[in-house]
């Protein structure tokens, strides 16, 4: 069932939901993505969760109109969705950027996340990005979105990557609208050090499934509550290239958080009815 919440700064947000069962499964797609990207998820998880894939603002069928494509506001768009839908109890998973996305939608909504699954993201939390390095990252962007988004993705994949699948997300990806992939991006370099904090803070467990294919920063994740799992043979988008491993993950994540989540969400909302 496809249905549209409302952000608060009025931007449609659109989104698709199957299944049924607690804890509710939310899915968020990286950058310039879109809701399709969890396929391989959707209907897996739908057997016994209730199931929502979101589009982010600016992305796949979700409106435009927004001035600043920030991590809080994409946040703002998983909570319209979530509230929308009466979601009492939720897991949030978000790939790539998705992962700063649902880390600020969990602290937006604490009461209503029980775990938090980041998909191929806060892997380097320790690296900060100076304003000189984001205006390098973004200048060519800006100067031709389309041929720098297709150099720029080819190195999300490893040489074994199935190379249709590669070259149908590089062509998806660089035909996103170019104010909101390059606002989202600088926004997305921008957030890294309140990621560390907003992590921090969050007090559900923390999970990251993420391809070896480069280094990832262990003590980091640790020091930020989170605990990273590694998967072999895949490039970044770890959901799309072996999704019976990552689902199996996923799974796992899902019955450790149930167990473990639930009293820690009615602990949290007694806290905020004092």
């Amino acid at each position: 069932m496809k249905g549209v919440a409302t952000a608060p700064d009025g931007v449609s947000i659109h989104y698709e939901t199957q299944g049924a069962g607690n804890p509710a499964l939310v899915l968020v797609h990286g950058w310039c993505c879109d809701r399709t990207y969890w396929a391989a998820q959707a209907p897996y998880f739908a057997q016994t969760h209730q199931v929502v894939t979101v589009d982010l603002g600016g992305h796949g069928e979700s409106g435009p109109g927004r001035k600043d494509w920030t991590m809080p506001a994409f946040g703002s768009d998983v909570k319209a969705v979530v509230e929308k839908l009466e979601l009492s109890q939720v897991v949030l998973v978000g790939h790539s950027m998705g992962g700063p996305v649902v880390a600020e939608a969990a602290r937006q909504m604490p009461q209503r996340v029980i775990g938090l699954v980041g998909t191929d993201t806060f892997r380097n939390l320790a690296v900060t990005f100076t304003s000189q390095d984001i205006a390098k990252l973004l200048a060519p962007f800006r100067n031709d979105f389309t041929a720098s988004a297709r150099r720029y993705v080819p190195d999300m994949f490893i040489p074994a990557s199935d190379s249709q699948q590669k070259e149908w997300i590089i062509q998806d990806m660089a035909a996103a609208p170019p104010e909101v992939g390059i606002s989202a991006m600088e926004n997305n370099r921008r957030y890294r050090d309140q990621l560390r904090t907003t992590l921090s803070n969050l007090r559900m467990p923390k999970l990251a499934i993420n391809s070896d294919y480069r280094p990832n920063d262990l003590e980091t994740a640790a020091a930020c509550g989170l605990k990273i799992v590694l998967m072999s043979g895949v490039g970044h988008f770890v959901m799309l290239e072996d999704p019976a491993t990552f689902n199996r993950l996923l799974e796992e994540a899902m019955g450790q958080f149930t167990s473990a989540g639930s009293s820690a969400v009615a602990a949290r909302r007694n806290q905020h009815a004092n």
